[in-house]
């Protein structure tokens, strides 16, 4: 077959919506496919800031629900202090104030409204308000400024 030919068919399938294109001319064929033979191809898994503290992530125990309520445990040996734990409702980068030059939203000692803005967490170039969810006195605040979190990981301890 001729390459120009050949060549034809690319462009022709580079400007439709085909995903194959198979031609036969007596004993020769040409198939030309936008998918690989195998099927499809998954994408590579990408790869985020948070990658170096998954690494450090199964040596903490997970806490389950019934744990979020009386405390549970972030690192092994470190107890939370008593109150209520809010908990990463997803993962992204934890930041205390809306920008460098401010200061934080909340500091351990302040009294806080429910629906107050205690964090800000960055995810896909969005960032999203962390509202309390209980009014009271913020006893301890374990999100490091800058630093990625995974979800359900404790943030702040109000009484």
């Amino acid at each position: 077959m001729d390459l120009r030919k050949i060549k034809k068919l690319i462009d022709l399938l580079e400007e439709s919506n085909l995903a194959e294109i198979e031609i036969k001319e007596g004993e020769e064929s040409v198939r030309l496919s936008r998918n690989p033979v195998g099927g499809f191809v998954a994408a590579p898994a990408p790869v985020y800031a948070a990658a170096p503290a998954a690494a450090a992530a199964p040596a903490m125990p997970m806490s389950g629900p019934t744990e979020a309520s009386t405390g549970g445990t972030a690192k092994p040996g470190n107890a939370l202090p008593e109150g209520h734990v809010q908990r990463a409702p997803m993962v992204g980068t934890f930041y205390a104030s809306s920008s460098p030059d401010k200061p934080a939203f909340v500091s351990v000692g302040q009294t806080v409204k429910a629906g107050e803005t205690l964090a800000i967490i960055e995810a896909m170039k969005m960032f999203n308000p962390i509202e309390a969810e209980v009014s009271g006195t913020v006893v301890a605040i374990l999100g490091e400024n800058g630093s990625p979190v995974e979800f359900d990981q404790p943030l702040f301890v109000i009484q």
